[in-house]
């Protein structure tokens, strides 16, 4: 097959144009997820849409009211090392700095990374847990999906036909939180067999709110009210920790695959999310 068309626009409004014509197009941020999906021979791109010239997608900005505005062209690298990021915004924060390694970080973004919406991918439970939304940009304008509705199956979030990812915002959150990310891998670097984020605030000994996402283990980042209800209010014995854990164990719809197989996914979440919790709240006091 011929090498893709590569086009340069230099706004937002010629990107998308370009998108909306040609539905065979991707859009090319850091290309760290891109190309290798490319040389893979997984995705086949009749056109690659660069962003690298348009003027306003990189950068994260911090808000008076505490929010964080994280642009889509934003390198791993720049988010893992941000000062903007407090309190349970960290949690984004501490996925970046885990993912793959410094060539990858120093390349690739934050946009172009959940575009892919790879299940094993570092950014997914990360932002789900931290409450935050996706801007998307397209034809008919712009809109924000939470990232729990941002990511809908294998591979596939709710990017329609000419949007593109245009920023991440972080809601402020409670000034007393902490977020805390876990990842079991392989190898350091290598993509999650299975992962865990969690933003915990504390009261005292006793929880006041937690929010727990587990990525790897489903075609999306698996986070249930109920496993939280568990915790809520309580003291995270063990006992809470396993009754949460198994609940999400309970919800997970993982695969076999190279890294483990689907069983070893189910009997991993309750332990990960029970190491997890306890990094939090051993970082919040």
């Amino acid at each position: 097959m011929s090498a893709p068309l590569l086009h340069m626009p230099n706004s937002l409004e010629e990107a998308v144009r370009l998108l909306a014509e040609d539905p065979e197009a991707k859009c090319l941020a850091g290309g760290a997820t891109l190309v290798a999906m490319m040389n893979a021979g997984l995705v086949q791109p009749s056109a690659l849409v660069s962003l690298r010239k348009i003027e306003g997608l990189a950068g994260i900005q911090r808000h008076a009211d505490g929010s964080v505005g994280v642009g889509a062209m934003t390198r791993h690298r720049t988010t893992a090392n941000s000062s903007a990021l407090e309190a349970g915004q960290t949690v984004v924060k501490q996925a970046a700095s885990v993912i793959a390694n410094p060539p990858v970080r120093n390349m690739g973004t934050m946009g172009g990374s959940i575009a892919f919406a790879d299940p094993g991918a570092d950014y997914p439970p990360a932002l789900v847990a931290a409450d935050a939304e996706i801007e998307l940009i397209g034809g008919d304008g712009t809109r924000r999906l939470k990232a729990v509705d941002f990511f809908t199956d294998w591979y596939q979030t709710a990017l329609e036909p000419g949007e593109l990812v245009a920023a991440i915002h972080l809601p402020a959150g409670d000034a007393r939180a902490t977020g805390h990310y876990d990842k079991l891998a392989r190898v350091e670097g290598d993509y999650a067999t299975a992962s865990v984020a969690v933003v915990l605030t504390l009261a005292g000994d006793s929880c006041a709110g937690i929010a727990i996402a587990v990525g790897a283990c489903g075609p999306k980042p698996i986070r249930l009210a109920e496993a939280e209800r568990k915790l809520i209010g309580g003291k995270l014995d063990d006992a809470s920790l396993a009754a949460a854990g198994a609940l999400l164990a309970e919800a997970a719809d993982p695969v076999d695959d190279v890294r483990a197989s689907a069983d070893y996914r189910r009997l991993v979440i309750p332990r990960l999310v029970r190491r997890a919790v306890r990094a939090a709240r051993a970082q919040a006091r």
